[in-house]
């Protein structure tokens, strides 16, 4: 037994380093893309222009008086610096306006969270699943079914899915003669009801949007599970496994589908924290004033501060999304571990 306990604590003692070394390559390159947006954001937004286009345009002096408030009299490195040791105090400044950006940006990263995780999760969830299904009865009636209701929602473009599945919670709606399906607000203006009534009426406006995030990635990953799944169907290992006297089910879970899914656990980390801010049409569809909303906001305001603070976001959630990555792959496969 202690051969094995020290083996056992050695591979313990590797994966832990692994992890906290590509945590700190994470998040030296989340303060490397913080840096290059604010720089980006700097040289060619020009916030003073909003102001200027008033009418009637302010004075001078205001004009002066904003670009203080703002530090656009400070060299770059010293504002950026300012910026980032304002974060680490949970500072995140001030928009142009001069509306401090921490408190918005708790209320719309909860928005943002809220609407793509659940999506995310359905998604890869019944994507994987459906890859599954797809590649182990493939060019069978299934496997087509599933590929071309793959390639119709992906074909789709998501404002146009979103419009659709609009339509079809209106005639739900009215077949059951009852609003049970929302799709405008994360919730319903000047509700009045306790806590678990506002909770239903938050799922009711949860419902459609979900569904549409959900619909792209379970028709996203359905190709890559298949194609992954695939590869693995023929492989000597599987067969070993059947001769072993494993049944097929079982060597296609236990062995198959748990080798399929290893490069699959980049593609699952990095998608959401691409997919929050390309959410945009999403959001905008269903009136979900989330992160993606607010970029391009503060990209339209010229606003520095947000664009960082966006930027900061996203990295922050591909830096847990990647460390997470990493955290399945040695879960996944025995060889990170030994």
């Amino acid at each position: 037994m202690r051969p094995a306990k020290a083996a056992w604590e050695r591979a313990y003692s590797y994966v832990t380093g692994f992890l906290a070394r590509r945590l700190a390559n994470y998040v030296v390159l989340c303060l490397i893309a913080t840096f290059l947006a604010y720089t980006l954001a700097s040289l060619t937004f020009h916030p003073l222009d909003v102001l200027l286009s008033r009418n009637p345009p302010p004075s001078p002096a205001t004009i002066a008086a904003k670009a203080r408030d703002l530090h656009l009299d400070e060299p770059l490195l010293e504002r950026y610096f300012s910026w980032l040791g304002g974060v680490l105090h949970g500072d995140f400044g001030q928009t142009i306006d001069g509306t401090p950006i921490t408190g918005e940006l708790g209320r719309r990263v909860g928005v943002s969270l809220r609407l793509f995780l659940l999506g995310t999760v359905i998604g890869v969830v019944v994507g994987v699943l459906a890859g599954v299904i797809s590649a182990v009865r493939h060019y069978r009636v299934t496997d087509y079914l599933i590929t071309v209701g793959s390639f119709v929602v992906l074909s789709t473009p998501v404002f146009l899915l979103g419009l659709l599945l609009k339509q079809g919670a209106l005639q739900i709606n009215f077949a059951v003669g009852s609003n049970i399906l929302q799709f405008t607000g994360e919730k319903t203006p000047d509700f009045q009801g306790g806590f678990w009534a506002s909770v239903g009426d938050r799922i009711q406006h949860l419902i459609v949007p979900t569904l549409t995030i959900a619909l792209g990635q379970i028709a996203l990953y359905s190709r890559y599970q298949r194609s992954a799944m695939l590869d693995v169907l023929g492989s000597d290992f599987l067969r070993t496994a059947r001769a072993k006297g494993l049944t097929r089910r079982r060597a296609l879970v236990k062995h198959g589908m748990r080798t399929a899914l290893i490069p699959m656990a980049t593609l699952f980390a990095f998608g959401f924290g691409t997919l929050i801010t390309g959410g945009v049409f999403t959001e905008n569809l269903f009136s979900w004033y989330g992160m993606g909303d607010w970029l391009v906001y503060g990209i339209g305001q010229q606003d520095t501060n947000i664009t960082a603070t966006v930027t900061l976001f996203v990295a922050v959630c591909v830096l847990v999304s990647g460390w997470l990555s990493d955290v399945l792959y040695s879960v996944l496969d025995p060889r990170v571990r030994v």
